[in-house]
Formats: C-alpha cells, sequence, structure tokens
C-alpha cells in the first residue's frame, strides 16, 4: 500500500472512493514506520464480523446496535482528560487505546459500519466532528465523542456553540457528508494545532508536509512550512517557502509577519556566511 498516490488522487478530487482508515492508517506510519497496517484493518474487518449480529430492525435499531457494541461493548470514548494528546489522532493508537477525539472515533465507527454493511458517513461541524448512519433517505446523527448520543439538528446547533461559540444553522447542506479528502485534511489540520501547540516544529513540518499533499494549491501550507524552517533552523527551506507565500498572496494581511521571518532566515544565512 502506497499512500503518495492516494494523496494525489485526493487532491484532484476529495471526493475519490477511498478508505479513510486505510489513509488515516498509512499516514501514521510517518510516525510509526514500522506499523503493520494490514493487522489494523485486519481487526475492523473483524470487529465488522462481530457488529453484524447487532445490526438487525431498522435503522435507528441498527445504529442502536452499532454504537452500544463500539462504545460499550468495546469502550471506545472520547479522550477528555487529555484531548490534545497526539495519540488521540493517530488511527492505530486509538484501535489500541480505545480512546481519541471525535474525528478519529468517527473513523472507527465508519471503518467498522461500512464493513458490516451499514452505512456511516462523516459530518464536519465547526469546531466538532459527529458521524451519521444513512439508509436509503433516512439519515440518522450521531455522536462518538459522547458514546454515541444520538443528535438531532437542534442538538447540532447547541453543540457548535456551545465548543466553537458561533452561530450555526443545521441545514441539510450544512450536515452533510464531508468528502474523504476533506476528512483527511481535518485529521491532519488537527495533529497540525497539536504539534505546533506543543513547539514540536519537526513533527508539525512533516504534518505541513503532508497537507501540501493533498491541498497543493493552498499557499498557507508554504507560510506554516517556512515558519517551521525557522524554528528548526533550517533557513534556507524557510525562504523557499515564505517566498512562495508571499509570491501567491502578496496582499496577505500577515505579510509584515512573514516578512519579518523572511527577514530572519537571511539573517541566519548570513551569519552562516
Amino acid at each position: 500500500m502506497d499512500l503518495d498516490p492516494i494523496l494525489d488522487r485526493l487532491a484532484e478530487n476529495p471526493s475519490a472512493g477511498v478508505d479513510v482508515a486505510e489513509v488515516a492508517l498509512l499516514l501514521a506510519r510517518d510516525e510509526f514506520p514500522g506499523l503493520d497496517v494490514e493487522a489494523c484493518l485486519g481487526e475492523f474487518r473483524a470487529m465488522a464480523h462481530e457488529v453484524r449480529s447487532y445490526l438487525r430492525g431498522d435503522l435507528e435499531a441498527k445504529l442502536t446496535g452499532l454504537c452500544r457494541y463500539l462504545f460499550h461493548e468495546m469502550g471506545f470514548r472520547g479522550n477528555v482528560q487529555d484531548y490534545y494528546d497526539p495519540a488521540n489522532s493517530y488511527l492505530n493508537l486509538v484501535l489500541e487505546r480505545r480512546t481519541g477525539i471525535p474525528i478519529t472515533l468517527c473513523a472507527v465507527a465508519m471503518a467498522v459500519g461500512n464493513r458490516a454493511g451499514l452505512e456511516i458517513q462523516g459530518v464536519g461541524l465547526p469546531g466538532h466532528f459527529i458521524a451519521k448512519a444513512v439508509e436509503g433517505e433516512q439519515q440518522l446523527l450521531f455522536d462518538p465523542f459522547h458514546g454515541g448520543r444520538r443528535l438531532w439538528r437542534r442538538d447540532c446547533e447547541n453543540l457548535v456553540r456551545q465548543v466553537a461559540q458561533v452561530p450555526f444553522e443545521a441545514t441539510p447542506e450544512n450536515l452533510r457528508a464531508l468528502p474523504p479528502g476533506l476528512m483527511v485534511q481535518r485529521m491532519l489540520n488537527n495533529l497540525k494545532a497539536t504539534y505546533l501547540g506543543k513547539s514540536d516544529f519537526r513533527r508539525g513540518a512533516r504534518v505541513i508536509g503532508r497537507l501540501r499533499q493533498l491541498d497543493p494549491g493552498n499557499p498557507l501550507h508554504d507560510r506554516d512550512l517556512g515558519a517551521c524552517y525557522v524554528h528548526l533552523e533550517q533557513p534556507g527551506k524557510a525562504i523557499t517557502h515564505l517566498k512562495a507565500y508571499l509570491d501567491a498572496a502578496p496582499a496577505a494581511t500577515d505579510e509584515a509577519d512573514v516578512r519579518k521571518l523572511l527577514l530572519q532566515a537571511h539573517r541566519a544565512i548570513a551569519r552562516w556566511n
């Protein structure tokens, strides 16, 4: 399994038919080179086999069965004690530790439910990620981070107001499924924020590099990557990316700050000479 062509495919078409769990596990190999992706996928297949006996009746009953299996019997739960632990963003560790953040727990529900014949889709709300079970025209929203709690539109609006502190209207458009490529981008953005928040610029730069593969036309990735390289004392690389950002966004509101970083990188090279 080769990750680069998959990311190239998602960059070209975010809605491409890929297995989000497989992509997330392949990305985890950046941090865990020896990770056995197929073994992890085998665990999802085994859980899907077990959960099939729970998926009987109408969609409401099937969703109840999936959530009972995942969040009660298997013990998957939201990590409220250490939400910003990078481990919460690596699907292999979520599978091992049974704890994660909203988007990785949604990925677990999708991996197990879809393999068992129950269509589960991810829904990206502002500040939170939820899932929905789909059967024909019927859609049922639920929150894997909070034990599979069923959600209605008003619940989604209240959730966004609480978490993101912004107004939100739960229209069908706002509750549509997020394409695989954008879901993977959101996973990487969470990991990027965690690493940069901990001043782990080496790992942050690695994650931003993956984001550039998925979203190559976004100049913000060059800006952020250049800033990481300044902190990592790699001024040559920093200059390349910071210049690319300024060329792509000459009227950016942060132009002055970026030019300061660029000057810092040039001065570092001058000291070496």
